[in-house]
């Protein structure tokens, strides 16, 4: 009986890892995650695959406790999805998201160098690299000038894997994200603030939802589809860096339009500005050119943006409601 391909991720217990656990394990493969040691459980968005996948500790903090992982584990892949992910978070603790995001990169590469060279690496990069953009739409050759510690630290962590694929030889990819959406994603992206917002206010336990820059652009698309084009760059015979987007953009304004019309409601009667929510350093548009992805490995993505708009407003329908039956 051969041995089934095996995969690692970090950052399994978030949005993205989620989404890549049950794609991998509907290829075939052993899933294996690495969680940090917490005293409060994390696991919600994995809770339904927990008893077909194992968990190993580790943290992109302890280079050791990388090295014993990848041994135990001993992965064909490693998709490192690990990192601080909320871009306000970064301006108040940058050190912080340097070290996760930016160094926790170069540990698990090191690691990786060091006790199995031919592990086939998955770095998530950002569209947040490019920040203020120098044109648009972004390719894989649109320079970087990030405009938070989030997107420098992505930076850091996207040339880091590109340096050691090419001073290692190393099979390293970086996929360059856009935003990417989702029910499992957190309530503080704005989002899922706006799907969650939406389903309080026509369940009457809210009557406003406050947010930042609603002319603020952005290239959105389904979680579920972008891990798909994951697995597709390490399946390639040579690593590749790849932007994986719709090509379409749509404001904050179109996301609360579309999610308010949808339970029959109109944004403009409860949705307000509250300053404290625009950012000191603005990415204005994020835009993807993703033609590379699709010659590459024949990615597109297949949920529309409007339809991304309403499974998560129906989701969070379906959760509050719940809460609600429940006396929360």
């Amino acid at each position: 009986m051969t041995r089934p391909r095996t995969a690692l991720i970090t950052g399994i217990t978030g949005q993205d890892g989620s989404h890549l656990a049950e794609f991998l394990l509907s290829k075939g493969y052993r899933v294996a995650g690495m969680v940090r040691r917490a005293s409060v459980d994390q696991s919600e968005r994995i809770a339904h695959l927990l008893d077909h996948i194992e968990l190993v500790q580790g943290d992109l903090l302890d280079p050791s406790s990388l090295s014993k992982a990848l041994s135990d584990v001993e992965p064909d892949e490693v998709y490192n999805l690990g990192a601080m992910s909320f871009v306000p978070t970064s301006w108040a603790q940058p050190v912080l998201t340097g070290e996760f995001t930016a160094l926790g990169v170069t540990r698990i590469l090191e690691a990786v160098r060091v006790v199995n060279p031919k592990i086939r690496f998955y770095q998530a990069s950002s569209s947040e690299m490019f920040g203020k953009v120098r044109e648009t739409p972004q390719t894989e050759s649109t320079p970087f000038h990030p405009r938070s510690p989030y997107g420098v630290a992505k930076a850091y962590a996207h040339w880091i894997t590109v340096n050691y694929r090419e001073s290692y030889g190393l099979h390293a990819s970086c996929g360059i994200l856009f935003n990417h959406e989702g029910p499992r994603r957190g309530l503080e992206f704005v989002s899922r603030k706006i799907s969650n917002g939406v389903a309080r206010i026509k369940m009457g336990l809210d009557k406003e939802l406050r947010l930042g820059n609603l002319d603020a652009q952005r290239d959105w698309g389904y979680a579920g589809d972008y891990v798909r084009a994951m697995w597709l760059m390490l399946q390639l015979d040579e690593p590749v860096d790849l932007v994986i987007a719709t090509g379409k953009t749509h404001t904050v304004r179109d996301f609360c339009r579309i999610a308010f019309e949808h339970v029959g409601l109109r944004y403009e009667d409860y949705v307000t500005l509250d300053p404290k929510f625009l950012r000191p350093a603005e990415v204005d548009t994020l835009l993807g050119d993703a033609s590379l992805a699709k010659a590459t490995i024949g990615w597109e993505p297949e949920v529309s943006f409007p339809d991304l708009v309403r499974m998560m407003v129906d989701a969070d329908l379906l959760r509050v409601s719940r809460l609600k039956a429940m006396g929360h």
